[in-house]
């Protein structure tokens, strides 16, 4: 996607805060399950307005009233956000940090930050400038916490309750990660995964395999890579990764490391209790081991946003049913709509820009909607014939939840 994408995007005014001071959100379970309350019923509403807690200073320049702050380092978007744009405005994207971010003096010069590159034939150090003066290339995707649609969950699983918010589609530019690794006389033969490495402070007396945010991906995932330094045409907020992010379209959001300061290329995958413990689809009730598989690539996903089923008033009669839809790793080639449930389907329309096999596509279908109760659902296609799956993964950490079951929304049309 060429950078004119980015230049017609709309620029917003940041506003940084300082950095929270509240203790880490990834430091295990038990501290993240003690902060978090009880997840809600599986279709219960977010907490409405009235209650909502503040924006952490260093996202206080988020739209208020378009936010459900869970916690100082977790932040969703709400439904009736996302409106009928294909791009999600940086005052609206979620935040989601597993350790609170680095101070705001990190975004002071940007150009500045250094980057150190290992596994490869000639490792070096660069900073954001000399990566600036190697290339440019932008790329729209869905950046989704891995535990969006926790929510859904019947077990509750520990961890911030996400329904659908925990999503965004974006705009990144930044220097290909291939180009890179050309640069420094491509990989060394063990490489079997990249391995991005957080600059976030950590916790003074702790080891810090424990709680340092360091993620392995298989090495295939650098193709479409990038290190970002520019958001929707903005330099990334320390909110969202900045000065340096690396970005791993298809993959779940912990895969793409914010502030990032190293990028090896291993031969195993990082000993941190993140990639060793977290983010592992392990059985419910069991913890998460290396055996398991790691929250990598998302699957097929989409739902619904309009008619929102927190809307007071729904009149009945013609009603357009709106919402958004992505592959992971592929694109989108059919959304089919049912206002019974899953019983029949008809087939939506695509609408809006096709912003690449990353991105998500805003699909719509006119319906007529009789006076009562509906049960309104949406299924995905991507282009390799995938269909979006009806009932969740059970696991114990509530991820990689893509059922179009547990998305759907229940309205009651008024005559």
């Amino acid at each position: 996607m060429r950078s004119s994408l980015i230049e017609s995007a709309a620029r917003r005014r940041l506003l940084a805060g300082g950095a929270s001071a509240l203790a880490a959100a990834g430091l295990g379970r038990a501290a993240l399950a003690a902060e978090q309350k009880a997840a809600p019923a599986a279709a219960a509403p977010p907490t409405p307005a009235s209650a909502a807690k503040p924006l952490p200073a260093y996202a206080a320049w988020k739209q208020p009233d378009a936010m459900i702050v869970h916690s100082a380092n977790t932040i969703e978007t709400r439904r009736e956000a996302f409106g009928s744009g294909v791009v999600t405005p940086l005052r609206q994207l979620y935040v989601r940090n597993n350790l609170p971010p680095p101070d705001e003096s990190i975004v002071a010069d940007r150009d500045a930050w250094v980057l150190e590159i290992a596994g490869v034939a000639k490792p070096m150090s660069l900073s954001v400038g000399q990566l600036k003066s190697m290339g440019l290339q932008t790329l729209a995707m869905v950046l989704q916490c891995s535990g969006n649609g926790r929510g859904y969950f019947p077990n509750k699983p520990s961890g911030t309750p996400w329904q659908v918010g925990a999503a965004g589609c974006v705009i990144w530019s930044g220097l290909p990660v291939s180009v890179l690794v050309e640069h420094c006389g491509g990989l060394e033969a063990a490489a079997v995964y990249m391995t991005g490495t957080g600059g976030e402070k950590l916790p003074d007396g702790l080891d810090p395999n424990m709680v340092m945010v360091e993620r392995s991906v298989p090495k295939e995932a650098m193709r479409d890579a990038l290190l970002a330094w520019e958001l929707n045409g903005e330099p990334i907020p320390l909110a969202h990764g900045g000065p340096l992010r690396l970005i791993v379209p298809g993959y779940t959001g912990v895969n793409s490391v914010k502030y990032i300061k190293r990028l090896a290329f291993t031969e195993k995958e990082s000993p941190a209790a993140i990639q060793q413990t977290g983010y592992r689809l392990a059985p419910p009730g069991q913890k998460g081991n290396p055996s398991q598989p790691s929250v990598w690539a998302m699957g097929v996903k989409s739902w619904i946003n309009t008619p929102n089923p927190a809307a007071s008033t729904l009149k009945a009669g013609r009603v357009v049913v709106q919402g958004v839809a992505f592959g992971g790793t592929n694109g989108i080639k059919q959304v089919e709509v049912s206002i019974d449930g899953g019983k029949n389907w008809q087939k939506a329309e695509l609408v809006g820009p096709d912003l690449g096999r990353y991105a998500w596509r805003q699909f719509a279908l006119p319906v007529e909607l009789a006076a009562g109760e509906h049960v309104l659902v949406s299924r995905a296609t991507d282009t390799e014939g995938r269909v979006q799956e009806e009932e969740r993964p059970q696991n114990s950490g509530g991820y990689i939840n893509s059922s179009w079951r547990d998305h759907a929304v229940t309205v009651v049309a008024k005559a």
